[in-house]
């Protein structure tokens, strides 16, 4: 275990979840656990300081500010090199929408359009239209990618996927960085030493 990571095992104990080799699967009903702000001092949650530990590259993190109504939290799956959750739908079904972060996408057949989001680049690709609304969007920025992934259905399918990522928030790495020292009396870091930085 890296000295960045020494402290993930109290971490997830505190969130009543193993930690696997390799890989942290997290099943629960709770959206608080990829919250942008949780809890009174409005901290990002746990979940969202694995998925920045899952991406070292990354310099924003993905959250929810809010879940839509007719939306849910899935699970969430943590790994090395990449992090996603799902939400489902009562509507569109189970992990109908998955949100995905990783140092690099494949963006080949997507059209970059006009970004929402501030230091971010955005391309979409459909493709399918029938019986099954399906595609991507991506969000580009130094670092990494966010990826939304959906299946939807229904006759109006950009409504759902309009209001399934309206609640899609994004944290900068610089931010989960201080809270981590400043939680941990500036015992802990967010990211492992390097060898520039005199780490092992």
């Amino acid at each position: 275990m890296t000295p960045g990571r020494r402290w993930w095992p109290a971490l997830l104990a505190a969130m009543g979840v193993a930690l696997l080799p390799g890989c942290v699967r997290v099943n629960t009903l709770s959206s608080d656990l990829v919250a942008c702000e949780e809890g009174d001092d409005g901290a990002p949650s746990n979940g969202v300081i694995l998925m920045a530990q899952a991406v070292p590259t990354a310099t924003w993190v993905p959250c929810l500010e809010t879940m839509p109504l007719g939306w849910h939290f899935s699970d969430m799956d943590v790994d090395n090199g990449s992090a996603r959750f799902w939400l489902d739908s009562d509507r569109d079904g189970r992990r109908a929408i998955e949100f995905r972060l990783t140092e690099t996408c494949d963006t080949e057949g997507a059209t970059e359009i006009p970004s929402d989001r501030d230091k971010m680049r955005r391309l979409e690709r459909v493709t399918q239209v029938s019986p099954q609304y399906v595609g991507r969007r991506y969000y580009l920025f130094e670092g990494g990618c966010i990826t939304v992934l959906f299946r939807l259905s229904g006759e109006n399918r950009a409504e759902p996927l309009a209001v399934a990522t309206q609640g899609l928030g994004a944290v900068p790495r610089e931010d989960l960085r201080a809270l981590v020292r400043e939680q941990s009396d500036g015992r802990l870091e967010l990211d492992p030493p390097t060898a520039r930085d005199g780490g092992s």
